[in-house]
């Protein structure tokens, strides 16, 4: 029974290389891949980059303070992102703080003032008729307008649930798009100013480009070529022109404008004057229907006064043909959605459906509903941190963190000697993983580098320095019992190992804690202080231990060199455990009489 035991240990003793080479592997793959993807340096806040920080508070109109909840503070937040997305800028953060904060931080390099009006003003929800609509860029310059990718269809909730769910079903597919208008590059104008015409007809009249118009030449405004020349130049697939489209056109106005349709493909419009505005939409909600098979859905309620406006615009739609029967709903000036109609709704509700699932019924819906909302956002504060003050309060922190790191270098070449060529090696690939992981995580999920999380990097050195302390000081204390390094480097492992785990869960619970109750650049904080305490048991299971087993087969470290930091004079070990034998009794022979 004992030799397969000692060959067992043999063999977990002898499979050091293993655990090393896969930690070696793994910083050759990810620092490979921090190369490849060009990010070699991690994604820096704005307390280090530079930028504008803006602090809003929620006001609600009087005597609806229950408007200030998570559902409408997080529709603020989405709608707040969709804005400075707009403006091109990539690293913008909007979140909330508290109850009725929010905060937008934007990094440097963006027009603060255009900012601050474009997050600090009520949304704008409009309901616009669809005059001329197709697929923006250069790759669709002769393909016909796509059909909705929704359709609204409803009246009166009530009744439409109690009759001919056939026809509500018919309401609900989407058209045919070879039935929608062909807008070809070298028609364009034309089509435009027929479809302004048609659109400015009578309800009743003709709708489409009819037969006979006149040429455009001779009967186009400036207003109307102005917005001819507008949609010939539009493309949508780029950003900037997406934030361009449609600004300081008052609604009122027909406008140009952009959204995305359901292949998400880029799709450019022209719409009329608005003709239902957000404010008149009572509650919009996702629904699962259920009934006639639909799926999810968006349902809306209007006002009193919007009911008329929604059933008056829907009327003259549903005699258009596609894509002179949809209306557009949006957003700040970006299409949300563009579903067509086939009859009057005119009983103060209606339902989108089409080709919802949860998720993006939800988003519309609060998009809807955001038009409404209660709320108004006033600045409490604009913060504009230069790329110079950043730059000092880096300096700063790396500084602090070389000092903290020379400091836990020294402590351990002064007590534990030749240990340190252990520890000092484990820090350097901690430090390296964590440096590789930061930098990767940048363009992955937009971790941004602020100063608490230098902070919280800074925290990780002791963190994981006293990790590798526990495992030397159990190495100790079994030399002090009398044992030989190698099997004291065994012997003490599974003790190390538990009180190692215990002391990172703790840590790594104290950080996702902070994490979650936390918000804003102390979430940083504890982010980095996570991360680095899970690559802290990384490195001690696959390096620090290993390379320890290693480093006990040298006659340096196995003698117990007086500057090996095991020298068991040094540590008061005491002798070596040997078993005593017993006296052997006496042989038999004869008694002596007088003995006896």
């Amino acid at each position: 029974m004992a030799a397969p035991k000692r060959g067992r240990n043999a063999s977990a003793q002898s499979r050091p290389g293993r655990s090393l080479a896969l930690i070696l592997i793994a910083i050759v793959a990810l620092t490979g891949g921090m190369f490849w993807s060009g990010h070699t340096t991690p994604r820096l806040g704005i307390d280090l980059a530079g930028g504008t920080s803006i602090t809003l508070r929620a006001v609600a109109e009087p005597g609806k303070g229950s408007a200030i909840n998570k559902t409408n503070m997080d529709t603020a937040v989405d709608i707040m992102n969709r804005r400075v997305n707009g403006l091109g800028v990539s690293e913008a953060e909007v979140q909330t703080q508290g109850n009725a904060n929010i905060i937008v931080n934007i990094p440097k390099g963006t027009n603060s003032k255009e900012a601050r009006d474009q997050v600090g003003t009520t949304a704008k929800l409009y309901f616009r008729p669809v005059i001329a609509t197709e697929v923006s860029g250069a790759a669709a310059t002769a393909s016909p307008s796509p059909s909705a990718s929704s359709s609204a269809s409803g009246g009166d909730k009530a009744t439409d649930k109690a009759t001919d769910k056939a026809t509500d079903k018919t309401n609900t597919s989407s058209p045919d798009s070879s039935a929608s208008p062909s807008v070809s590059s070298t028609s364009q104008g034309r089509a435009v100013t027929d479809a302004l015409k048609a659109d400015a007809t009578p309800s009743g009249g003709t709708s489409g480009s009819p037969s006979g118009s006149p040429p455009a030449s001779a009967s186009t405004s400036p207003e109307t070529s102005k917005l001819q020349a507008q949609y010939a130049a539009l493309d949508c697939t780029k950003k900037k022109a997406r934030a361009d489209a449609g600004k300081g056109t008052s609604a009122t106005d027909p406008v140009v404008a952009c959204g995305q349709n359901s292949q998400g493909q880029w799709q450019k419009y022209v719409l009329g004057p608005a003709e239902v505005d957000g404010t008149d939409v009572k509650k919009a909600d996702a629904v699962l229907n259920t009934t006639t098979g639909a799926g999810w859905t968006v349902t809306m309620d209007f006002t009193g006064k919007g009911s008329k406006k929604f059933a008056d615009i829907t009327g003259k739609l549903a005699q258009n043909q596609s894509p002179q029967n949809q209306f557009a709903i949006v957003l700040d000036g970006d299409v949300v959605s563009d579903p067509f109609v086939k009859q009057a709704l005119t009983g103060g509700s209606a339902e989108i459906s089409g080709n919802f699932d949860q998720d993006s019924a939800q988003s519309l819906a609060n998009m809807l509903s955001y038009g409404a909302l209660p709320l108004t956002f006033k600045e409490d504060s604009v913060t504009s941190v230069t790329a110079a003050l950043g730059g000092e309060q880096l300096h700063a922190g790396l500084i602090a963190g070389a000092i903290g790191l020379a400091l836990v270098v020294l402590y351990l070449l002064i007590f534990y000697r030749g240990l340190s060529v252990i520890a000092i090696p484990s820090l350097l690939v901690s430090a390296i993983l964590t440096y590789v992981i930061m930098a990767l995580l940048g363009p992955t999920i937009n971790f941004a580098l602020n100063l608490p999380a230098v902070c919280g990097a800074i925290v990780a050195i002791g963190i994981t320095a006293d990790s590798f302390i526990v495992y030397f000081e159990r190495v100790r204390d079994e030399i002090r019992e009398g044992r030989t390094l190698r099997p004291a480097v065994e012997r003490a492992w599974p003790r190390a190992r538990r009180t190692i785990l215990v002391s990172d869960f703790v840590s790594f619970l104290a950080a996702a804690v902070l994490f979650i109750v936390t918000v804003g650049k102390v979430q940083g904080f504890a982010f980095t202080l996570g991360l680095t305490t899970v690559l802290d048991v990384v490195v001690v299971f696959l390096f620090t231990k290993p390379l320890m087993t290693l480093l006990a087969r040298r006659k340096f470290f196995a003698n117990g060199h007086k500057w090996s930091g095991l020298d068991p004079k040094a540590l008061g070990a005491k002798p070596p455990l040997r078993r005593t034998r017993r006296p052997s009794p006496p042989a038999a022979g004869p008694v002596d009489p007088k003995e006896a």
